[in-house]
């Protein structure tokens, strides 16, 4: 127990050096006389005192800010020395305690509590660790680096995702704006002027903001799925596929432009869809896919799809996509897939037929009369497509019935562009005369 005597005898020669350099407002001597208190806790594996003699100090009457942020700092680098879990969480929980409510020491908290909630969950307690998680707001942190602040947000959100708290996991992925991985960062470092907030670096451990982009469309992703957010999956997969480093090796994006054209195909028919679907078969690298290319092909064309025959051919890359790990098609994919070529069908069938039977619909279809009506009346309750139904009668009528306004303005059109041709041909045919009496002159 000498050593433990010793120990004492110095903290306490230490800590009236401390009180000294205190109250005669010394900084640098007051955080060197905290930080050697510290250092001679650590040395002499005394994690009790330790942790006794952080909270004593940061307790005492008028204690300096910045000993108070070089104390958290320097216990902070201990962490990964304890020699177990019980005391790591006990340093990490007394460092924390110490620097709650604390501005000048937030990032440091933030720090703790990541370190925390990462134990937590390696215990298995995900539930816990992220509410701890959800304690911080460092999008308020002005000194924090954006690459780690965005890393945080992210950790937030995975924590959600895997507790299947998807609503609170919506609401803290809207804290990172998509604009902000596009910033080009080699413009971005600028001298600060003075009297700005000096901005630390991101620790070494912070991905690029590249990197953290990727892990951003991969947690929406996981969020979208669980919506079988067809169209959105489909967009994040996009921005994934448009990070030049995985642009630039064909082993990372053909898996990804893949997916592009599965979740293209899965999406209902609007506008944002036919953009992305006509986009996606420009890019040159779809020639390297032709089945895929092909499959898009047939959406883009105006002409029915035998279902049968589409899916004899694509019916195992749809099992190998499923699949393979985080393939994302799920157990809906295949049912979803069936009744977007039945609403292709349909619309082809709209651009072609101004009337037609609901028998014969449903031979072009390939289904029954009763699943044709109810396909049909979808579309329509959906607002996809413009039909009336004559149910005795058995016609479907794809024309919608035109207010008196429409029809006066479409003859007031047809005039016009009558008017306009008449007038066109009188100066062609004058044009002409004057060409033949110029000719007979001569």
């Amino acid at each position: 127990m000498e050593g433990g005597g010793n120990l004492e005898s110095s903290i306490e020669q230490l800590l009236n050096v401390e009180k000294q350099m205190r109250l005669s407002g010394e900084v640098a001597g007051t955080k060197k006389a905290v930080t050697d208190i510290l250092q001679l806790c650590f040395e002499a594996r005394a994690w009790k005192t330790l942790n006794d003699q952080i909270v004593l100090l940061s307790k005492r009457r008028g204690q300096l800010k910045q000993a108070v942020t070089a104390m958290v700092q320097q216990a902070m680098q201990y962490i990964d020395e304890t020699p177990d879990i019980e005391t790591r969480i006990e340093l990490i929980k007394t460092l924390n305690n110490v620097s709650a409510g604390k501005i000048y020491v937030e990032i440091e908290r933030a720090r703790l509590i990541k370190k925390l909630a990462k134990i937590k969950e390696g215990q298995g307690l995900i539930a816990e660790a992220a509410d701890l998680m959800q304690e911080i707001a460092v999008e308020t942190f002005g000194a924090m680096a954006k690459t780690e602040k965005i890393a945080f947000i992210l950790e937030q959100v995975r924590l959600c995702l895997d507790r299947q708290d998807y609503v609170r996991a919506q609401i803290l992925s809207r804290k990172i704006s998509p604009r902000v991985f596009d910033i080009d960062t080699s413009k971005e470092k600028k001298k600060p002027k003075e009297g700005d907030n000096l901005v630390e670096e991101a620790p070494a451990d912070i991905p690029s903001l590249l990197e953290l982009k990727r892990i951003y469309y991969e947690l929406m992703i996981r969020y979208y799925t669980h919506n079988n957010d067809y169209l959105e999956i489909c967009r994040c997969y996009k921005a994934i596929y448009d990070i030049p480093s995985v642009k630039e090796n064909p082993a990372l994006w053909t898996p990804v432009l893949r997916k592009i054209c599965w979740f293209l195909v899965l999406a209902p028919h609007d506008p944002m869809q036919s953009s992305l679907l006509n986009s996606t078969l420009d890019d040159k690298n779809l020639s390297e896919l032709p089945n895929f290319r092909l499959l898009l092909k047939q959406l883009v064309t105006m002409e029915v799809v035998q279902w049968t025959s589409l899916w004899n051919a694509y019916k195992d890359e749809f099992e190998n996509e499923k699949s393979m790990l985080g393939g994302s098609l799920g157990d809906k994919a295949a049912e979803d897939l069936r009744q977007r070529v039945i609403e292709h069908n349909i619309l082809v069938v709209s651009k072609y037929y101004a009337r037609i039977t609901l028998k014969r619909l449903a031979e072009l279809l390939c289904l029954s009369i009763q699943e044709a009506e109810k396909h049909l009346s979808d579309m329509v309750v959906s607002k996809a497509l413009m039909a009336k139904i004559d149910r005795p009668m058995e016609i479907v009528c794809f024309q919608t019935a035109k207010d008196s306004n429409d029809i006066l303005n479409s003859w007031a059109m047809n005039l016009e562009k009558l008017l306009d041709l008449v007038e066109k041909s009188c100066h062609q045919i004058h044009k002409e005369t004057m060409v033949h009496k110029a000719a007979l002159k001569v």
